[in-house]
């Protein structure tokens, strides 16, 4: 009778136990609560209707793609601070990452003055991540940045800056006193033509042409005039251009990327890069197709005969530009020497 006994309490302790380990269990939070996604604000220079092309798709594309690891904040030209003021912002964390190139966005470095249009410096859109893959500008831009707190990401070329105005030009001369948006680097060099660059919010410009304040611009290819609605304000198109490609890039504050874990800084990367892919096929196909069936610009030329002065003009500021600094000396080395090897490989590379 005792064992029973013995045996029955055992039975009832263990009972007891188990109900109470149970109650433990289901006390335990079932599900660990996910962790904060991390959050970026990202400006453009681009402006809202322009932003969509160049830059909107790449930021959907880390947003879906992160699930939910990772959000990503657009904002457009000056939305956050002027496009003059995008590096400092970048540099201090009040940004945490930029599409802009380094000349607009009065990056404090000697490559500044490379990026956005150096004139003459590129033909067509594809040379500029060649210069930066194959002709080590990729290493220079990293370096250089990462003196100064913010991570380059990379570099891909968009459209030509051709010259959208008020007045038809046919002629040099036609340039004198012509009050243009444009680039700082860009209107510094244009100014020995008599262009007098205009420093204005992006958008500003339309406004400012219909005011009379601007003659023009001096910052695209045709493909933008149309997007953006600059073709509805001006007249003509001047199919010459000072640089074949605008140089730009994606630039993150520095310790902003670091924290960033590793599996979504390939995710960002990929993203950037299929956004080059997107961008290039835009504009080669929307150049061709508005000059050769837009209806609101007229295209017009100045013989070549002539503006071989502007393409003179353009080795003398390259010098210009090698005067200033050891590094400023080796970029333009490097685009000398790719410029030699194109005019050497001929047809399609070089006009002949």
């Amino acid at each position: 009778m005792e064992r029973n006994a013995s045996r029955r309490r055992f039975l009832k302790n263990a009972g007891i136990m188990t109900a109470a380990a149970g109650a433990t269990t289901l006390a335990a939070p079932a599900i660990v609560k996910a962790q904060a996604p991390i959050k970026w604000r990202f400006q453009t220079y681009a402006g809202t209707t322009l932003g969509q092309h160049v830059t909107k798709p790449i930021v959907d594309a880390i947003n879906t793609a992160a699930n939910g690891e990772m959000e990503v904040e657009l904002f457009y030209a000056d939305q956050l601070v002027p496009t003059g003021e995008l590096f400092r912002a970048l540099q201090s964390g009040t940004i945490d990452a930029v599409h802009s190139d380094d000349d607009s966005m009065a990056s404090p470095t000697p490559v500044r003055q490379f990026g956005g249009y150096f004139p003459l410096a590129t033909r067509h859109a594809l040379d500029v991540p060649v210069l930066f893959k194959q002709y080590g500008l990729a290493e220079i831009w990293d370096e250089e940045y990462a003196k100064v707190g913010v991570k380059w990401l990379s570099a891909a070329g968009q459209d030509p800056c051709n010259f959208n105005t008020k007045k038809k030009i046919t002629s040099l001369a036609d340039l004198d006193g012509l009050r243009l948006y444009t680039f700082p680097t860009a209107g510094r060099f244009l100014a020995q033509f008599g262009v007098v660059p205009v420093n204005i919010p992006y958008e500003d410009a339309e406004v400012a042409v219909q005011t009379g304040e601007l003659d023009g611009m001096a910052w695209s290819g045709i493909t933008e005039d149309y997007t953006v609605g600059w073709a509805d304000v001006t007249d003509y198109f001047l199919t010459n251009n000072i640089s074949g490609a605008w140089i730009g890039s994606f630039f993150v504050n520095q310790q902003r990327w670091a924290d960033l874990p590793d599996q979504l800084k390939q995710l960002v990367m990929s993203c950037v890069e299929s956004g080059h892919f997107y961008r290039n096929q835009w504009y080669w196909g929307g150049e061709a197709k508005l000059r050769a069936e837009g209806d609101k610009l007229e295209l017009t030329s100045i013989p070549q005969d002539e503006w071989s002065q502007v393409e003179d003009a353009a080795e003398s500021f390259w010098d210009e530009i090698a005067q200033e600094g050891e590094l400023e000396a080796k970029l333009v080395d490097i685009f000398r020497h790719y410029r030699k090897v194109i005019n050497s490989a001929g047809y399609p590379y070089s006009r002949s």
